[in-house]
């Protein structure tokens, strides 16, 4: 009989028990442009009681970015669908290419599966003394998928290296989320950068195009949403 197919998220062994989960928590961000009246949004999103964060967008005096998240994806063609065709929200003019939908997932060595999944992300993103934040999906080529496990584990670590290290100094705060057949442009994870000033995250992105997985593994990175929360739900 053939073995089934095992497609839950992995943890560590916690206990003594290998900890594994069904769910996973979905975010999405869209932007927006013609926002006339940004504190009719910021209403609106408290009384929609939305979970999300609703971004300033840096690079259009008009723009706003909303990131929302739900472990059942129903909740974005039914809740957030309907919230969104309220009046102040419709009346806005989309930009599809800041559309970025991913979910979060476990690489096996967790060591609280559900914290990983669900609270260490709505927190990160819901932080008041983070809230500058720059968004982009990536893509990598395909030379990356075909590196033995050997060759993979130091090219993952010098790129995790940095990302603790400003991690750990409360520069950057990192949100990774798989796309995987949920991206238009099929690119494979949305990357959210997160801390208190714009700066930080800037150098974190210029840091990181110094390993060897963005110099030679990278196909394409961006379109970049960069903003500064205006709102933010609570976690």
């Amino acid at each position: 009989m053939d073995e089934k197919l095992e497609i839950r998220e992995k943890g560590g062994v916690r206990n003594g028990v290998q900890q594994f989960s069904e769910r996973r928590l979905f975010m999405q961000l869209l932007g927006f442009g013609d926002a006339e009246d940004t504190p009719a949004l910021i209403e609106a999103s408290e009384q929609g009681r939305i979970p999300g964060v609703l971004y300033s967008d840096v690079n259009d005096a008009r723009g706003v970015g909303l990131l929302t998240w739900s472990d059942d994806p129903d909740f974005f063609v039914t809740t957030l669908r309907e919230f969104l065709c309220r009046p102040e929200f419709a009346a806005l003019t989309p930009k599809l290419e800041y559309s970025m939908l991913g979910r979060t997932y476990a690489l096996g060595h967790e060591p609280d599966l559900e914290d990983w999944l669900f609270k260490k992300p709505r927190l990160t993103a819901t932080n008041p003394e983070w809230p500058w934040a720059v968004w982009y999906p990536l893509r990598r080529n395909g030379a990356f998928s075909g590196l033995a496990a050997e060759e993979l584990t130091p090219i993952l670590r010098e790129h995790g290296k940095i990302g603790h290290a400003f991690g750990e100094a409360d520069y950057a705060h990192d949100i990774r989320l798989a796309c995987f057949g949920l991206d238009k442009n099929d690119n494979d994870f949305v990357i959210g950068l997160l801390g208190a000033e714009l700066y930080p995250l800037s150098a974190c992105v210029q840091a990181m195009r110094k390993t060897r997985q963005t110099s030679q593994y990278i196909q394409q990175m961006g379109p970049f949403f960069i903003g500064k929360a205006i709102w933010q739900s609570k976690p």
